[in-house]
Order: C-alpha cells, then structure tokens, then sequence
C-alpha cells in the first residue's frame, strides 16, 4: 500500500510533469514558491493562535506541500530530494540530542538544554566556516523576528543589556532621538531613529521572554476585535465608521477594552 508522503511525491512529480502536468506549477522555482512557503507557515500558526484544530491539519499538509514541491525542484536539478530532506533533519535531531540518543546526560531543565541546544548549533556553524556569530541568523526573516534573534545570538556572547531597566532607558533614548527627527521634519532621519526604537522593542522582548512576533500578532488581533466593536455599536444607529468621529469611535474603543475586562 503507497504511503500518504509516497502519493503526495507522486502527485507533485505529475504536476511537475512538462506534458500533461499543471501549466503553472511546471513554471515554479525555488524562488517564486518561497513566499508560498512563508505565507502557509504564517497560516499554521494563524490556526494554532485560533486554537482550530481543523484548520491546522490542513495548514500543515499545506506547509508540508511546500517542503514536497521544493524537495521535486531540487530532485529534477539533481541536488537532493525528499528522503534526503527528511534523512538530513533525522541526523541533526539525534546529533543536537545527545542526551536522548548518545551517552551525554540531560540537562536539570528545558531552559538548560536550550541552552545546550544552542552550544551544539554554534559548533557545527564553526565546523562549517561560519565563525561570525551572526552568520547563520537568516535574512529572509521578518524583520522584527530576525531583530529578535539577532540580539538573542549576541548576548549568548556577551553583548546585552544586563537587565531591562537598561533596555527601557535606550527605548525612552530611543524615543526622544525619534521626537527630535520629527519635529525637523527630515523624515529618512525619522525612519532610520524608527527602525532604532523597534530594534530595542525586539531586543526588550527578548529580555522578557516574549516573542515579538508573538505579541504583535496578539496586538493585531486586539486591535481588529476592539475595531469590530467600534463598527458593530455603529451599526446599531444604521452608521459606519467614516460617519462617526474620533471622538465617539475613541469613546466606543474605551467602551470595548471595558467589556474584555469585565
């Protein structure tokens, strides 16, 4: 009997197919389908922060559908295919286990095999000549996530704030530098002293464990629920937005932060 991922290589290798395959799939690279992949990624963890457990097994097969298709692109060109994928993350998994599937004994915690986790990760970047400790930190990141990680890779040797009340002194610096831009009017300026302020809002998230990505998400969330109510009470008159004030729409704003505490 074909296994699922044997059917789903077989049904990627079909479409791939020059005669008789899908006209578009045929014309994908690596690079076209990259957004693709980041895109389903953020929909497994839209479903996850949703809590449907449904939706999540499809974004999954999604996501999983990407890692076939570039595995198909790769296969074609001779570079490596799926069972190489999955062989290459089973050798690191047992090789940043040791505790597990070597004779090296666990850490007391999970914080303290992180931490191990990450000395293990650190010598196979210098085993392949990648001796900057920000080598590896990829670029295709979020912007705010990869800040995030950034300062993470750099404290591990040293380079931090020693508590947040520092972080918060460079985020009021931060501020006021921002302020001054401003009121100059010399916007490139202001984006440059904005691009600052949110590089210390990732690093201050770091310090409190938090994941900035995490917490915007959350926010955005807020937002569009409190915003929902604003359109909802509006409605009630027979009214939208646009004919309301800020004023009352700031009003209604209270008046749906009230109703979450209650």
């Amino acid at each position: 009997m074909t296994s699922p991922i044997d059917r789903l290589n077989a049904i990627m290798a079909q479409l791939r197919t020059p005669v008789g395959g899908c006209p578009w799939d045929v014309e994908q690279t690596f690079r076209t389908i990259a957004p693709y992949t980041i895109e389903e990624a953020y929909e497994v963890a839209d479903a996850i922060e949703r809590g449907d457990m449904n939706d999540l097994k499809s974004e999954l097969g999604d996501l999983l559908f990407q890692v076939v298709f570039h595995s198909r692109m790769a296969e074609e060109q001779g570079l490596f295919a799926f069972d190489d994928v999955a062989e290459a993350m089973s050798d690191k998994l047992e090789r940043r286990h040791p505790h597990v599937f070597g004779d090296e004994a666990a850490k007391p915690d999970g914080v303290a095999q992180k931490a191990r986790w990450e000395d293990i990760k650190a010598a196979e970047r210098a085993s392949k000549a990648q001796h900057g400790v920000l080598d590896d930190v990829p670029v295709g990141l979020p912007a705010l996530a990869r800040a995030a990680k950034l300062t993470k890779r750099a404290a591990r040797v040293g380079f931090d704030w020693p508590s947040t009340a520092e972080v918060l002194d460079k985020l009021d610096e931060e501020v006021a530098e921002l302020k001054v831009e401003i009121e100059a009017g010399d916007l490139d300026k202001a984006r440059d002293e904005l691009g600052d302020l949110l590089f210390v809002m990732a690093n201050l998230a770091r310090k409190l464990g938090v994941e900035p990505e995490d917490a915007l998400r959350g926010a955005n969330a807020k937002f569009v629920r409190r915003f929902g109510f604003i359109e909802a009470e509006l409605a009630k008159d027979g009214r939208t937005p646009d004919q309301s004030d800020l004023a009352e729409m700031d009003a209604l704003w209270d008046a749906a932060k009230g109703a979450e505490r209650a």
